[in-house]
């Protein structure tokens, strides 16, 4: 008995053809993303922070991690770039605000022990004198922007003493410029201690103090 053969299944060229559906990339909101870089760079460092840990950490695919902000220096930059504007913005009113040199500068440094003690994991101190002036040794650019960010809070500080003396705050032997380096250096010991867990009642004895040394010295 001979087996018919099947005819093949006609097909209506008008029947709708049902797109192929490709694979969509995945979402993701750049702003958010470079603050959880941050968050990785200001907690392990730039050496200890690998790609795959950004990777995790922003959700992204390195090839999206690239595209989005370059290799990891790049990266390291922008995040940096970001600490840097997120602090200005904090601190630029308490600056520009005349009020009395001593609770300026109580409020300056509330804001800094406040930024120096976040960390879901920990305090993390200062960006800049916890993480960047290390890659500053050997990388020109970072080294560029660390001095830039220390003579921009010099310059800020020295204002608030400058308005006070002209105020009648401090008397007229009072040296702006010097009395802002002591009070950047006092920033940049209550963010290391920050990072070594020191509680922030003693951070604030720690300040109190110095204020007590800068403007008593002052008079």
């Amino acid at each position: 008995m001979v087996q018919k053969s099947k005819k093949p299944p006609v097909t209506k060229i008008d029947d709708p053809v049902a797109p192929k559906r490709r694979g969509r990339p995945r979402a993701y909101e750049p702003e958010v993303a470079l603050g959880k870089a941050l968050d990785l760079f200001r907690k392990d460092g730039f050496a200890a922070t690998s790609l795959d840990d950004l990777s995790a950490a922003t959700g992204m695919n390195r090839p999206s991690l690239y595209g989005a902000f370059g290799d990891k220096r790049e990266l390291f930059i922008k995040s940096y770039r970001r600490y840097r504007d997120d602090a200005r913005n904090a601190m630029g009113d308490i600056f520009r605000n005349e009020l009395p040199v001593r609770k300026r500068l109580e409020r300056i440094y509330a804001v800094a022990l406040d930024i120096y003690l976040s960390g879901e994991s920990g305090p993390r101190g200062c960006f800049t004198v916890m993480t960047a002036a290390s890659e500053a040794v050997h990388d020109p650019d970072i080294r560029a922007m660390v001095l830039e960010g220390f003579v921009e809070l010099d310059r800020a500080f020295a204002a608030c003493f400058r308005v006070a003396k002209e105020k009648g705050e401090l008397p007229e032997s009072a040296d702006p410029v010097v009395l802002a380096q002591l009070a950047s250096a006092t920033i940049h010991t209550i963010a290391i201690r920050a990072r070594a867990q020191t509680p922030r009642k003693e951070l604030e004895a720690i300040v109190k103090g110095a204020l007590d040394v800068m403007l008593g010295a002052a008079k």
